[in-house]
């Protein structure tokens, strides 16, 4: 035993335990807990009642509907999709399935400002797509969706894919063996050991959307209490030298996130918990 844990320090390819933990700890404050904590500090210099005037004027208030609800309900549909594209992927085998599955990164690659651009022109009025549509999409609350489509995707499909990859059909075809359907083996056997997968995904695609910028401030139009975005608000008063109200903007939707990531956790917890009994 001694003999082993001699060697295993002598050749292993890390440093020690403590070495890479400190540099762990470091690296994770510099990158994350510093700016995060300069945020809540900035915030704490504000007055309750300026605080309150910065995050709760009827203009942020709107950003924050749109924000939120644009991110859930996209989450939501990409949560969907995300399943039945990485299902297919993973499951078929057909034409063309290297570059489908290449075409999921794309918008993990491509600039958020050029896909904003892209998507913008595409769904304009007179655009390839938005000229045959009864109804107007850019520069409306619901480009702000098709953008948060667009970006989120890929964490749930990239999320749920290896886990498939690794979920061999034994059980299904026990279930179908004992009279099961397939729906009943997809939603009995398949989707209970899916669910903490899918419930990353869904979070992921959901704290994505949250933060972003680039690709929505084309499509979305910026027009006030109707089409803009929480991130916006924030580099307008940024812009307009308003620091302690950017950042106490700032502040709500780290609070908001970490609330939202928290419960996320908790339920994957419940499924894993429920999984395994």
């Amino acid at each position: 035993m001694l003999f082993s844990r001699t060697l295993l320090k002598r050749h292993s390819v890390l440093p020690g335990f403590d070495l890479a933990l400190g540099f762990t700890l470091l690296y994770l404050s510099l990158v994350v807990l510093i700016p995060l904590s300069a945020a809540f500090l900035k915030a704490a210099t504000m007055t309750p009642e300026a605080f309150w005037d910065a995050v709760a004027s009827p203009r942020v208030v709107a950003s924050y509907r749109l924000t939120f609800g644009a991110s859930f309900a996209a989450a939501l549909v990409n949560a969907f999709f995300g399943l039945l594209i990485a299902w297919v992927l993973v499951r078929y085998d057909f034409p063309g399935r290297r570059l489908v599955d290449a075409l999921v990164d794309l918008p993990f690659a491509l600039p958020t400002a050029v896909a904003g651009i892209t998507l913008t022109a595409l769904y304009a009025e007179n655009g390839w797509i938005g000229q045959h549509l009864p109804f107007k999409v850019s520069f409306t609350p619901l480009g702000v969706f098709v953008a948060l489509l667009f970006i989120g995707l890929p964490f749930v499909v990239r999320t749920l894919q290896p886990v498939l990859e690794d979920l061999g059909r034994e059980l299904e075809e026990a279930a179908a063996t004992l009279g099961a359907t397939r729906w009943q083996c997809f939603t009995r056997v398949t989707l209970p050991i899916l669910a903490p997968a899918l419930l990353t995904g869904f979070a992921l695609a959901f704290a994505r959307a949250l933060g972003e910028y680039g690709s929505v401030i084309f499509i979305a139009g910026n027009l006030p209490m109707i089409s803009e975005i929480t991130p916006l608000m924030i580099i307008s008063k940024l812009e307009q030298y308003d620091v302690p109200g950017a950042t106490a903007i700032a502040v709500v939707m780290l609070v908001a996130s970490f609330v939202m990531l928290l419960l996320i956790n908790s339920l994957q917890a419940w499924a894993r918990r429920r999984q395994g009994q």
